[in-house]
């Protein structure tokens, strides 16, 4: 049996999309602690550490914009006050879909 991604419900509506969310909000916080980590930091040192292609990057540094996260300067993308607010609120999200997903497998 295949692990992870590879489930048996592949290829599901029911699943997909949120898979494809998961994929994409793991790849905006990732890029969000890379930034925090090593702000300024740029384009292009922003893809090599995280190893997503550019214009992932670039797209991602778009929404983060959009939210009030990041902010770009001349030496690079640099987080604001509102990213570790953000991050304090996802956690506790996070932990409220944890259970949420917890109760949904019990059901089955």
């Amino acid at each position: 049996m295949s692990s992870g991604r590879q489930s048996v419900v592949r290829g599901s509506a029911l699943t997909d999309r949120m898979h494809k969310d998961l994929d994409l909000l793991r790849r905006h916080v990732t890029l969000l602690k890379v930034v925090e980590e090593h702000q300024p930091i740029g384009l292009i040192r922003l893809a090599k550490r995280s190893g997503y292609p550019q214009h992932r990057v670039r797209y991602t540094l778009r929404i983060l914009e959009q939210e009030g996260l990041v902010l770009p300067s001349q030496k690079g993308a640099v987080t604001t006050a509102r990213a570790k607010r953000f991050r304090e609120k996802l956690r506790v999200l996070l932990e409220e879909m944890k259970r949420t997903l917890e109760s949904l497998k019990d059901s089955l």
